[in-house]
């Protein structure tokens, strides 16, 4: 951030005494109120607003240093560092008044530049902000002298009509209008006659004006434009800068509103493509109205550039240039098509020549961007197919740069602005989510706002699946990419693939190595539809733990368990039962296939125990269709050491929904087959030898897992004196010497208390099925409104009877 004597100064900016300060002020004022504007009144300023600025609050300044700051600021004659000093300052106070400023008494545009800086940022009102619009337009239509230039004030009316666009009226547009169509297309195409040092030698020869030149050095034969070239620039031709600077903004900003647009769609639906082409340069331009007079010079101005764009540039900067004004070119035609729809027929040839031009030079992959968003808008419109362009942009380009942050929040930034189009209108856009991924692998924190938008809309039935495999894996993404690059930056020899039989002993050998190469190339796919996930799994995850704890794979894990929210979400607007199926199965998977990265496994468990809840709401019939694979991840008490969290959940959720009253298919045996599962596990789990050993299970296992077995022991009653037995054993686990030391007396309390609770609920059968098994109808809330049914009543009752100061009541989610 800061060097260490910086962080001293603004250290002591911070912790300056209050008697010290006011000292300092009278200093200053004395300095200011004598007109000395040396050196030392220039060193004072810079460490006044070092105070001001150096805390988060503002600061209020004695009127005796503000009124002649005021008065400094409206000094034309100041220097350029007295200007910026006192404007800076008076940003920052709270006090500042400007009400007693005349702002036509300001002629100089320096000044008023600097003046509007202090006035947006002390007053918000609408009538403030109109008033010095209005000056700043009068101003621009005014000639300036000679030695005062209308270029900082084209700054202060962008920003001004970017605030509050109102403020400006129809006139006054249209005088802004008729300017920048004079800047932009009437520019001198002379060089300008550069400042002369004087001398016995200059002469007349030496100032003769020469000719503006193209980026490749030839004489430029056209209108003047930026990327025309000069040793020195006349004033109109650096307004002409400046004005296709602001083009984009003032045609967003000032869009036609009469019916000159609505004629030229209608013409342009009747007479057809033809009729557009000629119509513009049919009329004589200087009859148009100024908003489409301006729109046919920007239009011009453009389609300029856009030639210009294709010479080849003697220097580098000239070169980065050009794409710079490509990407406004194209920005700003796609901005007139949409206004007037005629200039489509006109814009589409010299766009589709560009696209041809550039396309594979990944130097220009930053102008594809509004190149296809040109297309995006105008292509059905032009009857042209944009299918390939789409293809390029979304399976090429991403493998590229997707270490490119610039271009990666730009060609992110695109996708979320068309998102529902793209969604709708471009196949390849859902097909391409993994490249997408990449992205976001290698950008993790910059590019979490943009997926989190982005991510609903790539989830579809068919490849919901994939992509929950891929964000559990979007760890492992990253420390591939990682690896890519470092494998490309490495010499010929070196990326020569191992022999076969070779050892492997980092990742980047396994990158290199034929056994693993599937793997790899399966992770940096860039089209969805090729398999869910790897049937290796756990062999990536060794191969690559060498990377583990690289902040940037550290980064991206954390970011994973958002997007598993987002993706649920979405899923659970879905209705589709087969869909739901197949997702248990994928957490009760990839629970324990997981990267171990730090805190990963333990966050995305997390997000796994409250999703599975969720589906099983959505679809309680699943315990059922599901009951193969839930046994056996149940029947495994390894799952309770290494993901007890998500184990609990699942305990829970198959004493809730495993019951005739969510399916009809659910059957005694079924129910007996969990019920001896369950009961194997607790009586693993809650023998002496395992409090002894190195785990020690959370007493909420223990409690559900008893609640549980209850809750399918009053569904069929024939389990229940074997529920009652088991429970009845809990007293003497809780009471033994080695319990004791593994557990505190509050939770061998809590584990006594819920046996005692449940062994005298079973005692009562169809109170046990009416409270353990509460059917359908009883999650109404409408029940629990309505005084005049008896469940209300019962649960009172039942709760009074049954809870204690624990308050762990036999129904409730293990939250």
């Amino acid at each position: 951030m800061f060097s260490a004597g910086a962080e001293s100064l603004i250290k002591q900016a911070r912790e300056i005494q209050e008697d010290e300060l006011q000292k300092f002020y009278k200093r200053i004022s004395k300095l200011l109120h004598c007109k000395d504007y040396g050196i030392e009144t220039v060193d004072s300023l810079q460490r006044l607003y070092l105070i001001l600025s150096a805390t988060k609050y503002t600061r209020s300044l004695p009127a005796d240093i503000l009124h002649p700051l005021q008065t400094l600021l409206c000094y034309s004659k100041s220097s350029e560092q007295l200007f910026t000093l006192s404007s800076a300052i008076l940003r920052e106070s709270t006090q500042c008044n400007l009400e007693d400023i005349t702002l036509d008494d300001i002629q100089d545009s320096k000044t008023l530049s600097y003046l509007t800086t202090v006035i947006l940022a002390q007053v918000g009102k609408q009538q403030d902000v109109s008033s010095l619009s209005q000056h700043v337009v009068r101003c621009l239509e005014t000639r300036q002298p000679e030695n005062n230039n209308s270029r900082c004030l084209l700054p202060i009316l962008l920003k001004l009509s970017s605030l509050s666009p109102e403020c400006l009226n129809e006139d006054q547009i249209n005088v802004v209008s008729k300017k920048l169509v004079d800047w932009l297309r009437y520019a001198s195409t002379q060089q300008g006659v550069p400042l002369s040092a004087g001398g016995f030698f200059t002469g007349t020869r030496t100032r003769q004006p020469v000719p503006i030149t193209e980026v490749d050095g030839t004489v430029a034969a056209d209108f003047f434009t930026v990327l025309c070239l000069g040793q020195s620039y006349t004033e109109d031709q650096w307004m002409n800068m400046h004005a296709f600077s602001m083009i984009r903004k003032w045609l967003l900003s000032y869009s036609t509103e009469d019916n000159s647009s609505a004629d030229s769609d209608d013409r342009s639906e009747i007479d057809g493509s033809v009729m557009s082409m000629v119509s513009a340069t049919s009329t004589s331009s200087r009859l148009l109205p100024p908003k489409e007079r301006l729109r046919e010079k920007s239009f011009e101005y453009c389609h300029r550039l856009i030639e210009q764009s294709d010479r080849k540039a003697l220097k580098r900067i000239d070169a980065e240039l050009q794409k710079a004004c490509l990407i406004e070119a194209v920005t700003v035609m796609d901005i007139i098509c949409r206004e007037d729809h005629s200039y489509v027929y006109r814009a589409f040839p010299c766009v589709k020549a560009l696209y041809g031009r550039i396309n594979g030079d990944l130097l220009f992959s930053r102008a594809l961007l509004p190149i296809a968003q040109f297309y995006l808008n105008h292509s059905e419109t032009a009857a042209i197919d944009s299918e390939a362009l789409y293809r390029q942009l979304f399976e090429n380009i991403p493998p590229e740069l997707f270490h490119d942050s610039v271009f990666a929040f730009e060609f992110i930034q695109f996708c979320r602005a068309n998102v529902k189009v793209l969604s709708e209108r471009v196949n390849v856009f859902q097909l391409s989510f993994p490249n997408l991924l990449k992205f976001l692998a290698w950008n993790s924190t910059t590019l979490l706002p943009e997926f989190i938008d982005l991510l609903p809309f790539l989830i579809t039935t068919d490849k919901a699946v994939e992509i929950l495999h891929t964000l559990l894996d979007l760890p492992c993404l990253t420390a591939v990419l990682d690896i890519q690059l470092r494998s490309n930056s490495l010499q010929a020899s070196e990326r020569i693939p191992l022999d076969q039989n070779s050892k492997v002993s980092s990742s980047m050998d396994a990158f290199r190595h034929p056994y693993y190469r599937g793997m790899f190339l399966y992770m940096l796919r860039s089209e969805a539809g090729t398999g869910d996930t790897i049937d290796r799994l756990n062999v990536l995850h060794e191969v690559l733990m060498d990377m583990a704890e690289y902040p940037r794979i550290v980064q991206c894990a954390q970011i994973v368990p958002i997007l598993l929210h987002v993706f649920f979400n979405v899923i659970a607007q879905s209705t589709d039962k087969m869909l739901i199926n197949q997702l248990i199965l994928v957490l009760l998977e990839r629970s324990s296939l997981l990267f171990d990265v730090q805190n990963y496994k333990t966050e995305v468990q997390r997000v796994f125990s409250s999703q599975f809840l969720v589906l099983c709401r959505l679809h309680p019939p699943l315990i059922v269709e599901q009951s193969k694979e839930l046994l056996e991840f149940l029947g495994a008490t390894g799952n309770i050491q290494n993901k007890e969290n998500f184990f609990t959940y699942v305990v829970w959720a198959v004493g809730e929904y495993l019951s005739v009253s969510y399916d009809r298919r659910c059957t005694v045996e079924q129910i007996t087959l969990f019920f001896e599962t369950l009961e194997a596990v607790l009586f693993e789990i809650t023998q002496v030898r395992q409090c002894t050993g190195s785990h020690v299970h959370n007493p909420r296992v223990i409690t559900v897992l008893m609640t549980t077995l209850a809750k399918l022991a009053s569904r069929s009653q024939d389990l229940i004196p074997r529920v009652s037995l088991c429970l009845s054993k809990m007293s003497t686990f809780a009471h033994k010497k080695a319990a004791s030391s593994c557990y505190s007396e509050d939770d061998t309390e809590e584990i006594v208390t819920r046996a005692n609770e449940l062994i005298n609920l079973l005692k009562l059968p169809s109170v046990a099925q009416f409270v353990l098994a509460p059917s359908m109808d009883g999650i109404n809330p409408q029940w629990h409104r309505d005084t005049s049914a008896a469940l209300p009543l019962v649960m009172r009752t039942m709760s009074a009877v049954l809870q204690r100061e624990s308050g762990f009541s036999p129904a409730l989610c293990p939250d």
